[in-house]
């Protein structure tokens, strides 16, 4: 029994992981992950009428900067810790 139940959550996890970066993509959310976290952020969505993707437009002026399009701007970073990262200021490793 322990060995079926195994065999299925081994089967299970692939396919959770593709349905979720699936839905993360048509949310227009990046994804990052390792063992001590997982990171979350927003992107610029491509049927946005304001940017069309791109994430914001230049400026004018003599000074042109980046002004960022809210379709992504304004979306919350998303940061959920798993493992607390090792504390290295105690001196060297070796």
């Amino acid at each position: 029994m322990r060995a079926r139940t195994a065999l299925l959550v081994a089967a299970a996890v692939p396919v959770t992981l593709a349905a979720a970066a699936v839905i993360l993509k048509a949310n227009c959310w990046r994804l990052y992950a390792d063992r001590h976290r997982i990171h979350l952020t927003p992107a610029a969505r491509r049927s946005c009428p304001d940017c069309r993707g791109a994430g914001g437009w230049w400026t004018g002026g003599p000074f042109p900067e980046m002004e960022a399009c809210g379709c992504w701007s304004e979306r919350p970073e998303l940061h959920i810790r798993l493992l607390p990262i090792p504390d290295r200021s105690d001196g060297p490793p070796f």
